[in-house]
């Protein structure tokens, strides 16, 4: 995995990439990064929870 720091109108955001060559990283800024720590266990379980098929 590689972060990285962007800027999109003057607001800082991280750059989540699953290689160096990822076409399209997950990018979001202070706000939603404050609300996954904030429901972290949530985002967690939500993430292991398997899926349906």
């Amino acid at each position: 995995m590689v972060v990285e720091f962007d800027e999109y109108k003057g607001n800082k955001m991280i750059v989540l990439k699953r290689s160096e060559d990822d076409t399209y990283p997950f990018k979001f800024g202070k706000n939603k990064a404050k609300l996954v720590v904030q429901y972290f266990e949530e985002v967690k379980k939500f993430a292991e929870e398997e899926d349906e098929e």
